[in-house]
């Protein structure tokens, strides 16, 4: 999945706009919902050595909010990793170029969506 359909589908199904919020970090973009603060999801370009790959190359990830009992079994999944930069009991990091159907990324979100809605 590219990141400017993941964009576009946020935008058609939550209401949300990719939000850029630090200069020094122009590839991280942040959903928020749209009648509040918290953040459903957040858009990064890093490199592959901080989620454990071989490779320094730059990867786009989405990290989403999941149910704790569910960690562990995604984590095993090809493409899912421990979150990049947020809590790794509650978040965890998909590579959106990986192996995961574009319909796996839309239910994680929406997951994460609901989950932050509280």
């Amino acid at each position: 999945m590219k990141r400017e359909s993941l964009f576009r589908y946020v935008r058609e199904h939550y209401n949300s706009e990719p939000e850029y919020l630090w200069s020094n970090l122009p590839d991280y973009a942040v959903f928020r919902h749209h009648n509040g603060d918290k953040w459903f999801g957040i858009v990064m370009s890093v490199p592959g050595t901080k989620l454990g790959l071989k490779t320094k190359d730059e990867v786009d990830i989405l990290d989403v909010k999941v149910r704790p009992e569910r960690i562990g079994s995604l984590r095993q999944k090809d493409g899912i990793f421990p979150a990049y930069h947020m809590n790794k009991e509650h978040w965890i990091s998909v590579i959106l170029s990986g192996p995961l159907s574009p319909k796996e990324i839309h239910e994680l979100l929406a997951d994460s969506h609901e989950l932050t809605s509280r």
